[in-house]
């Protein structure tokens, strides 16, 4: 150690005589250009402080004026020889990467006053590098074909700083090339994959625990599991991941495999992420795709999604050009044309590397409905640039391309290594070029990255729950004072009797006695002929049948209550809803009829036929009085739940194509359907005369108020609006894979959500509570989307993107029903295994399964007052079949019509803790 000119002190390599001058004068953290020269001096420039610039990239961002800088290079370093391949470490105040081959240089990325620290003791390259994971003393392990060299940071610089040469602990040699390192959280054990193997070095005595064996390729990753330290995840050249338990006992040689994966993919496995809080596995390979593990117990390591980096990449862009858009004028930006840049990226996205981000304090203000806490992020490091990918809902957060930066010394990366800063709002990427010697360390503001790729005003201040009274315009506007008044009672009555009165008297020649003489009779009782009846008197108001309030924590189903059958040949069920005091079970069936069952599943079901197709749809009105059926023969029925009366039809002469989905809405007012791309509202009435002669004449009519087509005059598949309260937004799915919003107090659509699944979407389903609680109310802004192969969706509307993911439930082939339960908590989904998938919406995968059907369930529906019935936190679930199981006939008598199917009623019994 010699001083150097200046405040500074010049280091001298005793093996090379190679002058390496730090210098201890601070310099500014952002815009510091370090170089090493070819004569090996590490010399620093400062320049001007590196922009974010678009010129001809691929165009994919778009930023604000008052964000500022999103990537600054603040090093870079030219080795003499390339680095590409090579595994780069990165923690939470430190970066190290092979220098020259066979040096290690290790660079603090907070302090600048730590100047870069050079470690030598390798012969042959550098080929992988790995940080500890304690704080202090913080250890760094290297790695080459001769040894396997341990560093405790602190100590080098101390020698360093003394004019001494730092020196590490020799692990083990000639274990051959070395792709991977990995601490065991307790840094008492080195994971080291060198060839097809994996060698388990003891920190403390430097021996070899054990050798693992099994892969038939290289092994490229490895980690450990952090819940589960003795347990060791790999993956290899051989396209598949083992999980094995390494021994705790030190004599041990020999460790045991637990599970060994199929062959997943035709291209190499590269990297490899366990997240602790999902419970998740996460393993890249070289053609850009992801594969997610579930590592829950019981899940039997089952895959949850496969992700196609290059797919996801180019319909991130497109929802980024549509919200540009869809921005007012002086919101849009310039760079909207390199958008349709942006769809021509790599042909491949190989991941070179993957690592934890941190978004909490970004994602909450957008979502809030959620808990961030269980919103999971990481880094995807690639050779054309990086990704923030959420494992929640498993959609790309933000996109940063390499290329897009003039100022980025590496357009193609050979290695990759992020790690997210405390706190998330930055995080340090280490990258080496794949074709040259150049070494670069980037510092990016995550957190404005993710916001300026967002957009501000997403959902526009949309919510379910109303703002403002209805505008005299609106559709929804009607005065049912003027209406009343039309026909007032009192005029009917006046107008009968000068009726009455006006008929001239006849007198007959011959008139039978009438009986005036003699003593009339005295009537004892004397009916009232003239009273209304309102309704069934076996159905007695809501409010009479109001129980206690369902629990908030409530328990979700776990097992089969009850299960009813009633089959009679192949008959598929369609749609199944409770009642909203939960008294009554509505099932269509693809023979044409309706059923209407008992909560409980006792007594005959009540039939309404008449339909000539499939029922496609069945809704209950506010007041359980109607039920309202939709069928494939393009007609609407509205149906009396006393005696299974037809009150009002609805034909072809009012739809210009067949009605596919209907509900009552704004509160029984209208009924609310789609016929092709447009939605309708129709107002209706419903005559409740009870005359014997009269019934049978048709007196109940409707008419249509409003329609509004879709955007693009695509078919509305699914549509879905509340009835419990007043509220203006209405949902409807398109053919075209687009969800889009409904503002019906401005009669136009508020939000468009394109590319919502990669195939059409079946269902909507919205978290509308019960009338028997009470939820918050940001809650009711969250619904589920669901399409056939795609999973189910959750989203917000006060967001409009996408917050959870659910990919648990097999469903490649037929539409499978999904419900919210009253409490909000859970998402039911049928599925192709003959099961019912209960979801905590708070986590990405399932809780259990409902076991006991014999064929795919098509329709789930949760009973919105089965708590008052059983054991307190208990739930009520029914679930449909496809097809029959047993052969059961029941005569519905009046008709005389044999009906028949499979509906299973499963009821939690499980306490609430």
């Amino acid at each position: 150690m010699v001083p150097s000119a200046g405040a500074g002190l010049a280091i001298t390599d005793p093996s090379t005589d190679r002058l390496w001058e730090v210098l201890f004068c601070p310099f500014a953290s952002r815009g510091t250009t370090v170089r090493s020269s070819e004569q090996g001096v590490l010399s620093r420039k400062r320049g001007r402080e590196p922009r974010l610039e678009m010129g001809d990239p691929q165009g994919n961002l778009c930023t604000d004026a008052g964000v500022g800088d999103l990537v600054t290079e603040k090093c870079l370093v030219a080795s003499k020889g390339p680095a590409r391949r090579v595994q780069l470490a990165c923690s939470g105040q430190y970066c190290a990467f092979p220098l020259d081959g066979n040096a290690l240089c290790v660079w603090n990325t907070d302090d600048p006053s730590y100047q870069p620290l050079t470690l030598r003791g390798h012969h042959e390259p550098i080929t992988a590098v790995a940080f500890g994971n304690a704080v202090s003393p913080l250890l760094v392990c290297s790695a080459s074909r001769d040894y396997v060299i341990m560093w405790t940071l602190d100590e080098c610089r101390q020698k360093a700083l003394q004019g001494l040469t730092p020196r590490g602990v020799v692990m083990g040699t000639l274990l051959g090339k070395v792709l991977c390192l990995r601490l065991s959280p307790d840094d008492r054990a080195v994971a080291v994959c060198a060839g097809k193997k994996i060698f388990m070095l003891d920190t403390e005595s430097q021996s070899t625990r054990a050798e693992l064996e099994g892969h038939r390729g290289a092994v490229t990753a490895a980690e450990f599991c952090l819940w589960q330290t003795h347990l060791i995840i790999s993956v290899s050249e051989d396209r598949s991941f083992k999980k094995r338990v390494f021994p705790k006992v030190w004599d041990h040689h020999m460790g045991s495999l637990i599970y060994n994966s199929s062959v997943l993919t035709a291209s190499p496995l590269l990297s490899l992420l366990i997240d602790a809080e999902s419970r998740q596995l996460v393993t890249g390979c070289a053609n850009g795709q992801l594969w997610i593990f579930s590592l829950v117990e019981g899940h039997h390591y089952r895959c949850v999604t496969r992700v196609d980096l290059k797919k996801k990449s180019e319909s991130f862009f497109r929802r980024v050009e549509s919200r540009l858009c869809s921005l007012p004028e002086e919101g849009q930006r310039v760079c909207t044309d390199g958008l349709e840049k942006g769809e021509e990226v790599e042909a491949s996205l190989p991941v070179l590397g993957l690592g934890p981000c941190d978004l909490s304090l970004v994602l909450p203000a957008e979502c809030g409905c959620l808990p961030s806490e269980n919103t999971t992020c990481l880094w995807i490091g690639s050779s054309a640039g990086l990704f923030i990918f959420n494992l929640a809902n498993f959609e790309l957060e933000a996109v940063l391309h390499y290329k897009d930066f003039r100022s980025s010394s590496i357009q193609v990366a050979g290695s990759c290594a992020v790690m997210s800063k405390v706190g998330g709002e930055k995080a340090v990427c280490l990258l080496t070029s794949l074709c040259g010697c150049k070494i670069a360390l980037l510092e990016i503001y995550a957190a404005a990255l993710v916001r300026s790729q967002r957009g501000h005003n997403a959902g526009r201040d949309l919510s379910v729950l109303p703002r403002a009274h209805v505008l005299s315009t609106s559709p929804l506007y009607f005065r049912p004072a003027e209406e009343n008044r039309t026909q007032p009672a009192p005029q009917r009555q006046s107008a009968m009797r000068s009726t009455i009165k006006d008929q001239p008297l006849v007198f007959h020649s011959k008139v039978r006695s009438s009986g005036y003489a003699s003593t009339p009779h005295i009537t004892l009782f004397s009916p009232k002929t003239n009273t209304r009846s309102s309704g069934d008197r076996s159905l007695p108001r809501r409010d009479c049948h109001r129980g206690k309030e369902y629990p908030l924590e409530s328990s979700p189903p776990t097992k089969v209550h009850k299960q009813r059958v009633i089959a009679h040949g192949p008959v598929a069920v369609s749609c199944v809803q409770y009642s909203g005091d939960g008294r009554w079970l509505a099932c269509g069936l693809a023979n044409h009829l309706s059923l209407v069952f008992r909560a409980d599943l006792t007594g005959t079901p009540a039939v309404f036929s008449g339909h000539d197709g499939a029922v496609s749809t069945v809704c209950w009105s506010h007041d359980g009085r109607w039920l309202l059926s939709t069928s494939r023969d393009g007609t609407l029925r509205l149906w009396s739940l006393r005696g299974a009366e037809l009150a009002l039809c609805v034909g072809k002469d009012v739809f210009s194509k067949p009605a596919r989905s209907a509900q009552f809405y704004y509160i029984d007012t209208f009924i609310l359907l789609s016929s092709g791309p447009e939605l309708q509202l129709l107002k209706y009435h419903v005559a409740t005369c009870r005359d014997g002669i009269q019934r049978y004449k048709q007196k109940s009519r409707c008419k249509g108020v409003f329609r509004l087509p879709t955007t693009g005059m695509t078919e509305i598949t699914s549509l879905s609006a509340v009835n419990d309260f007043y509220s203006y937004l209405v949902l409807t799915a398109g053919r075209n894979r687009t969800l889009e919003v409904f503002d019906l107090n401005a009669g136009c659509s508020a939000a468009t959500i394109i590319e919502a699944h990669s195939r059409p979407v079946h269902q909507i389903c919205q978290n509308k509570g019960s009338s028997f609680m009470t939820q918050q109310h940001q809650f009711y802004n969250l619904f589920a989307t669901t399409a056939t192969g795609d999973g189910i969706k959750l989203w917000d509307l006060r967001t409009l993107r996408c917050e959870r993911c659910f990919e648990g439930h097999p469903n490649h082939g037929y539409p499978c029903g999904i419900a919210f339960s009253p409490c909000g908590r859970y998402v039911a989904s049928g599925a192709e295994d003959r099961h019912v998938y209960m979801y905590d919406v708070g986590s990405s995968t399932f809780s259990h399964r409902l076991a006991g059907h014999t064929d795919t369930v098509t329709g789930v529906a949760f009973s919105p007052s089965a708590p008052q019935g059983g054991g307190r936190g208990s739930t009520s679930v029914s679930s449909v079949n496809v097809f029959v199981i047993q052969h059961t006939c029941y005569d519905c008598g009046k008709c005389g019509v044999s009906v028949g199917t499979s509906v299973n009623a499963a009821a939690g019994e499980s306490q609430s803790g």
